[in-house]
């Protein structure tokens, strides 16, 4: 039961068709993508809710879906729905967004026993100014958790899974070192962790592998500080100790529309990004 593509494009299509652009001053458009995601959610047989929360006298919401056993021990699926300043933000980032909602619906369609409850959760407040604050939905949401005790089993964000290129020389790396050990081209999709996370990084890869057909998987671990670790929603699971990996296209490491008005749904691969889906329902019920 693979990913359909024509159900991505719908949803990118909805999210990069919003305007004024859904960052987090334009509420009117954040809000219009919070209930597109929800009411996707709702179509399913999963339980959907919502985590209201205050930054700078502004209401933020992030919209939940739960399957499974209510009081098991937890995986979350995340992905953030605003964008960085105003720009469509195809790839970043509604493929992770379409992504998100896809891996539900299979979830829904196969309808498997779970094990373990399974929360998809999209957020909002990834980018910039709130970005690395206690603002960004996710820290809400992981602080939450923390605060009530959940055990969680692991996190998988979904960040940036759209863009990829066959061009020799795509691939960029912020050192020699690194570029000696990954591919030169650009038509990957990469698990990413922090230093000592490793042995959950090479599980989560090798649960995506056959699940993802052609598409090349890899895995890296980087620390901290140096800071492409942590470039999204995941860095907020963390904190409080929980195995958290990013499933990452390598953004602005391959993508030049990175936070641009150039980043349209037109750049996207769609059969590429339905197999990185495939990969991580795959490792999803695995985990």
């Amino acid at each position: 039961m693979p990913a359909d593509q024509s159900r991505l494009h719908a949803d990118v299509t909805f999210l990069t068709n919003l305007h004024p652009a859904r960052n987090c001053h334009n509420l009117q458009s954040l809000n219009k993508a919070a209930d597109y995601i929800k009411g996707c959610f709702e179509k399913l047989r999963g339980k959907v809710s919502e985590q209201a929360f205050t930054a700078d006298g502004r209401r933020y919401r992030n919209i939940i879906a739960s399957f499974g056993p209510p009081e098991a021990e937890r995986i979350i699926v995340g992905a953030h729905y605003d964008v960085c300043g105003d720009q469509p933000g195809a790839d970043d980032n509604a493929s992770a967004v379409a992504g998100l909602l896809e891996t539900a619906r299979l979830l829904h369609l196969k309808n498997p026993v779970l094990k373990h409850r399974i929360d998809f959760v999209a957020y909002p407040n990834e980018e910039p100014p709130y970005f690395a604050t206690e603002h960004m939905g996710s820290a809400v949401h992981a602080k939450a958790l923390h605060a009530n005790k959940v055990k969680v089993r692991a996190m998988l964000c979904y960040e940036m899974i759209g863009y990829f290129s066959d061009e020799p020389g795509s691939q960029h790396f912020p050192n020699d070192a690194l570029a000696k050990l990954y591919p030169s081209t650009g038509n990957f999709i990469i698990v990413v962790g922090k230093s000592g996370q490793e042995a959950f990084t090479q599980r989560v890869q090798q649960l995506m592998k056959p699940h993802a057909g052609t598409l090349d998987v890899q895995r890296i671990n980087l620390p901290e500080s140096m800071g492409l670790a942590g470039l999204s929603d995941h860095r907020n699971y963390w904190r409080y100790g929980y195995d958290a990996v990013m499933i990452n296209d390598t953004s602005f490491l391959r993508n030049p529309h990175y936070h641009q008005k150039t980043d349209t749904i037109d750049t996207l691969d769609f059969p590429r990004m339905a197999r990185v889906v495939n990969g991580v329902f795959g490792a999803l019920l695995d985990l």
